[in-house]
């Protein structure tokens, strides 16, 4: 079967970036050196490029996670640009349909079962879904907000001045053109791709799946600092429409906290969060059906198996409980009634259900799992 023709315009972007980076910046390093504003530039524009691509391409554009202010947008719209990875309406129009069919190789533009190479860089190396690339029907929100249309519209000139005329002007001021470009443009510009590339590659082949096995989304907290905390990926691929990806607040994730940020500044609103009692609940049945799957082949199987059934369903209850009498103590505080029965009862039901997580874990630990 003939291969899709080649992407010539991304294979020179990727070849010549990549080359500049691998070798003009060592070169420059080792005769010349690069001092600390240089570096300084190239953190604050790795951020500023990355974040715009996470925060604003993704969580802001593509999944409608929370609302921003028109300055925060223009901001996004300028580092989506600087991130050079196309423009945030067709970013998010990709994106979308990944989501819609993720994992089916003839739908997802950037499909994980295609293999490490295709979906981290080879997919936008050849025509593979050429019919589609013009095709914004996915996308006609996007299409009402004049940054996102400006922005498409101004693509190719944005990303000249931002990645060309922004770290010039800044080696300029600085009394150190090449090295500025080499340093804060081409580096800076290789890193941000690769990494943001890995949220599509390896965040979908290594790590975790806590919450589903329905897709091949991993949660990897390493990735998490080469991602800008998009690597709790299997997280989002099941609660696509949360502001946040690690939803703990040691879980590394700046683009969660940069949102947050906008809230507290008024720039940002409508903070979308999935509700904990649907995260547990996802967690519970992936650790039940886990357990099924290792039973299954006990000579016994069907005693134990309704032996963990009644578990879960005796733990599912607790939680139902918990937080149903949580959502009432909540209502009657923003109703400023009476609610200090509410709040002993909510409390009780804590205990209840920590004490009954506790016998839930004792009973998966002590399960005969054949070896």
């Amino acid at each position: 079967m003939r291969k899709p023709s080649l992407i010539w315009t991304n294979i020179l972007i990727f070849s010549i970036t990549f080359t500049i980076a691998c070798l003009f910046v060592p070169w420059r390093a080792i005769v010349h050196g690069f001092d600390g504003v240089e570096w300084l530039a190239f953190v604050l524009l790795a951020f500023y490029s990355g974040l715009s691509i996470t925060a604003g391409y993704h969580r802001l554009w593509s999944h409608k996670a929370y609302k921003a202010h028109a300055s925060v947008r223009f901001f996004y719209a300028l580092g989506g640009a600087l991130a050079l990875q196309n423009s945030a309406l067709h970013w998010s129009s990709d994106h979308r349909i990944h989501h819609k069919h993720v994992d089916d190789n003839d739908k997802d533009p950037y499909s994980a079962k295609m293999g490490f190479w295709y979906s981290h860089i080879g997919w936008m190396l050849r025509e593979y879904q050429s019919q589609r690339y013009h095709d914004y029907k996915n996308v006609r929100d996007l299409q009402n907000d004049p940054i996102v249309m400006w922005q498409h519209k101004h693509y190719v000139s944005l990303l000249l001045i931002m990645n060309l005329g922004l770290p010039i002007f800044l080696g300029w001021l600085n009394g150190d053109i090449l090295s500025m470009l080499l340093l804060a443009g081409f580096l800076r510009l290789v890193v941000v791709h690769h990494c943001t590339f890995f949220i599509n590659s390896l965040a979908h082949i290594w790590g975790s799946q806590p919450y589903t096995d329905k897709n091949t989304a991993r949660d990897n907290g390493f990735l998490a600092l080469l991602t800008y905390g998009e690597g709790y990926h299997n997280f989002h691929h099941i609660f696509e429409y949360d502001y946040r990806n690690g939803i703990h607040w040691w879980q590394f994730d700046p683009t969660k906290w940069l949102i947050k940020l906008l809230f507290y500044l008024n720039l940002a609103q409508d903070l979308r969060k999935v509700p904990q009692e649907r995260i547990e609940t996802a967690k519970l049945q992936m650790q039940l059906k886990r357990a099924q799957t290792k039973l299954a082949h006990l000579p016994n199987a069907e005693v134990w198996i309704d032996k963990l059934q009644h578990e879960y369903d005796e733990l599912k209850q607790e939680l139902i409980l918990y937080y149903q009498a949580k959502k009432a103590l909540l209502d009657a505080k923003r109703q400023a009634i009476c609610h200090r029965d509410l709040k002993q009862e909510v409390a009780q039901l804590r205990t209840n259900l920590a004490t009954r997580f506790k016998h839930w874990q004792r009973v998966t630990r002590e399960l005969p799992f054949e070896t």
